[in-house]
């Protein structure tokens, strides 16, 4: 026996309950497949590996799906400041705030909590199924609807399919959708790590020719650190005694922390560019990671991913009819390439400029950030726009 519903979403993480739960706040019938759970939260648990840095627009899109409240009762570290430098000059800008009169820039958040949160707020919600553990095995087009075959064998029917089940998407996959796809021969190293002195609540960013180095602060003074670096150098980082890592990683950081005095488990996960062309076919969406993935040297990776759900929640909202039809599906892909593809050309370039060596290069980057800092407005303009605000 088929069950029906108005959108099945292959994929449970943060963007897929993210617009599982707005279509739920709205009254459509979705079904999740996830294949597996996060494990369960303690707030005496360490620190997670993986972490986002949720921007105000993305907080406020969890708060209209109604689970903003569930992440910061867990566990989210607000960050009020961030501060970014070239490592081979004297340019530096500053982001602060209270000069755009708000509490914070963003929040650091674990990625298991904000899933977590999210979860609950499926389970609690009449108008979700959660299928879990569970994941797609195939699909067919049966007009008006898609057929969704599971791995246990049993059937859904729905209006749309959304692939949410990030870079290595099945769903993607099946419908054969094709994928650009740049590798960057990098790796970002992630640990958490105790400073000499606080972080400030300061989110802390060197660029250097190897790759941009980020210490991004933590609720109980620790900080998670993303560093990017070539694939093999960030092997020969993941070797060295916890001692030895400390000190080369103090020296990365300029010492602005004092020196590094303690450092947690350490992982390396290589970087790649990806988009999907397209995003839709009849049926069927793609959104976040099985759409497109970033450079994440500015950390908007999720957060694209979370404009992807509210783009689509919208449009189906208001859509008048048919929610698979592709009408409905070129509104939402029109609405979100173009953003997508901008920051992540605008990331790559950014991966370059810094990377460059020659002179003029230095140059031109170093006085660039020290002529936007002096330049209140234009610095204040980028910053509301990273927030989404």
């Amino acid at each position: 026996m088929q069950t029906q519903y108005d959108v099945i979403i292959a994929g449970g993480g943060m963007v897929g309950s993210t617009l599982a739960c707005l279509l739920g706040k709205s009254g459509k019938r979705v079904a999740v497949l996830e294949g597996h759970e996060p494990s369960a939260f303690a707030p005496t648990d360490p620190y997670d590996l993986r972490v986002s840095a949720i921007s105000r627009a993305s907080q406020r899109a969890l708060a209209e799906a109604g689970v903003w409240e569930g992440v910061a009762a867990r566990r989210a570290s607000p960050y009020e400041s961030m501060r970014v430098w070239d490592a081979t000059g004297d340019g530096e800008i500053c982001f602060d705030a209270a000069d755009l009169g708000e509490p914070d820039l963003g929040h650091i958040v674990e990625n298991r909590v904000v899933q977590l949160a999210l979860l609950d707020a499926i389970r609690a919600s009449d108008a979700i199924d959660l299928y879990c553990p569970e994941k797609i095995a195939g699909f067919t087009l049966e007009e008006p609807q898609v057929t969704v075959t599971l791995q246990s064998g049993k059937t859904l029917t729905a209006g749309l399919l959304v692939g949410a089940d990030g870079a290595q998407s099945k769903v993607r996959q099946l419908a054969g959708i094709s994928l650009e796809t740049h590798d960057y021969g990098q790796k970002g190293l992630v640990c958490v790590v105790q400073t000499q002195h606080p972080h400030q609540f300061t989110a802390w960013q060197r660029f250097m020719p190897s790759g941009p180095l980020a210490f991004l602060p933590l609720g109980d003074g620790s900080c998670s650190i993303v560093w990017t670096l070539p694939a093999d150098r960030a092997d020969a980082l993941l070797l060295l005694s916890d001692a030895e890592f400390c000190r080369e990683l103090t020296q990365a950081l300029d010492k602005r922390l004092g020196e590094v005095i303690a450092v947690g488990e350490r992982a390396a996960f290589s970087l790649r560019g990806r988009h999907a062309e397209p995003y839709i076919q009849e049926r069927l969406a793609l959104v976040g990671d099985a759409a497109h993935t970033i450079h994440p040297l500015a950390g908007q990776g999720v957060n694209l991913g979370i404009k992807d759900a509210v783009e689509l929640a919208q449009q189906i909202r208001q859509a008048q009819g048919d929610i698979g039809s592709l009408k409905v599906l070129r509104a939402y892909e029109r609405a979100r390439r173009g953003d997508n593809v901008l920051t992540q050309k605008a990331m790559e370039g950014f991966r370059l400029l810094f990377g460059n060596t020659l002179m003029p290069w230095k140059i031109l980057r170093n006085s660039g950030l020290t002529i936007v800092n002096r330049m209140g407005f234009l610095k204040y303009e980028m910053a509301k726009r990273a927030m989404g605000i």
